[in-house]
């Protein structure tokens, strides 16, 4: 059953509920614990006639004392009360599991790992100030990274932007300070788009082992995740609607029903090389596989393994800057708008929510999208001005009949050209 904690008086108080643990009784009882809160604030609670039957209804009547600042403990609170922080931490995290995908549940579980629990696990709640997150995120950035000397700003910050979310339900609570106040994210870099140029990508296309030529041309021309694209199955492949239906994903070894986004959820278009490409894959499909791309087991392609067998010793091969697999999912959105594609059509195949990832990350690539010398607004005005001219000063008789032929039919040509006002 559901019980709530909260200081009154310099008291912790505890009522218990009659309510079984529940998503739409926990919403009940946060709103009454909020009206409680609201109510101590502004020294209008009676606890009495909120909890009748309780042994401490008659708290507050004797001699009333000024109600304690929302967000602070009384003074005489005992501090050891406060759970530790990795105590919390297990009970938030289970709160937490169920809005998070599997694969970020993994993350989370491994940030508190490797940087939070040995940082704050032994220590309670009430004990973590402002300044042990500032040292804690300055003995991560000292940390080796990955593919860095040290770990990224986008490492750390996520770390501890994971960090923050758990205290601050702590503080919220429990009633404790805000430590987070005034804390700031790291500057990080934009992530490094790479993308292929048309002619790269014909060279992959054409070099690449042929059991894998149709699944890359289906990643450099729909734009689909790594995970979307290795968790394709059969019956998410319309061929009479010609449509690509992204509805799981497959990722760390197991096939999820649920993509990285609510937009990400989406049905993508075939186009005329990507329908020939799955029409190779459906007559030599595996009947023992309900995936698309698979391996010769039936199971789905193993991303590090193509990765590390197939496509970087390719791109030694080909003599071409190393790049994750990843780029072709940018490659597909660059190739698109330097095609002059809509961009609200290219964010909604991307899986984007709206068109500012496109605009932000890719218009760089695409120099129609981003030539700044004016020479298309030239353009207009100078063909403004000589059909104006044009209009001004007609051809005379004497004129016309001293044309020739070749200048006859240039001016014949130009008449037509010009609209009628």
């Amino acid at each position: 059953m559901l019980f709530l904690d909260f200081y009154y008086l310099g008291t912790r108080c505890r009522e218990q509920t009659a309510l079984p643990d529940s998503a739409e009784n926990r919403k009940k009882v946060q709103t009454l614990l909020n009206r409680i809160q609201k109510e101590i604030a502004q020294g209008s609670f009676d606890y009495a006639g909120t909890f009748p039957g309780s042994p401490r209804a008659s708290l507050g009547k004797a001699s009333p004392v000024s109600a304690p600042v929302v967000g602070q403990p009384p003074a005489s609170v005992d501090r050891h009360e406060v759970p530790l922080f990795a105590e919390f931490s297990v009970t938030w995290r289970a709160e937490m599991a169920p809005q998070w995908r599997r694969l970020h549940r993994s993350s989370v579980d491994a940030i508190f790992d490797a940087h939070l629990l040995p940082a704050f696990g032994d220590r309670p709640l009430s004990t973590i100030t402002k300044a042990d997150v500032l040292a804690a995120r300055a003995r991560m950035a000292a940390l080796p990274g990955r593919t860095g000397e040290t770990l990224s700003p986008a490492s750390i910050n996520k770390a501890i932007g994971i960090l923050r979310q758990c205290m601050t339900e702590a503080c919220e609570r429990f009633g404790l300070p805000d430590v987070f106040k005034g804390v700031k994210r790291l500057k990080a870099r934009r992530p490094d788009v790479q993308p292929f140029s048309l002619e790269e990508v014909e060279r992959i296309r054409a070099t690449i082992r042929p059991d894998f030529r149709d699944y890359v041309t289906v990643r450099f021309f729909t734009g689909m995740r790594t995970g979307e694209i290795n968790g394709l199955k059969w019956r998410y492949v319309d061929f009479a609607k010609g449509l690509i239906l992204v509805r799981e994903t497959f990722s760390a070894g197991e096939a999820e029903e649920n993509a990285k986004t609510e937009t990400s959820l989406r049905d993508i278009p075939m186009l005329p090389l990507v329908r020939a490409a799955l029409e190779r894959r459906l007559e030599q499909r595996n009947p023992d596989s309900e995936y698309v791309f698979c391996t010769r087991e039936g199971n789905p392609v193993d991303a590090h393994n193509f990765a590390n067998r197939v496509w970087y010793p390719l791109l030694r091969y080909l003599e071409l800057d190393k790049r994750r697999p990843y780029q072709t999912r940018h490659t597909t959105a660059t190739l698109m708008l330097a095609s002059g594609e809509n961009p609200e059509w290219i964010a909604r195949l991307m899986g984007h929510a709206n068109t500012q990832m496109l605009f932000t990350v890719y218009s760089r690539f695409v120099p129609n999208l981003t030539r700044q010398d004016g020479l298309a607004i030239t353009g207009l005005l100078n063909s403004r001005e000589q059909k104006k001219a044009n209009a001004a000063d007609p051809i005379s008789p004497d004129q016309l009949a001293a044309m020739s032929a070749d200048q006859l039919r240039s001016a014949l040509t130009q008449l037509l050209a010009t609209p009628t006002p």
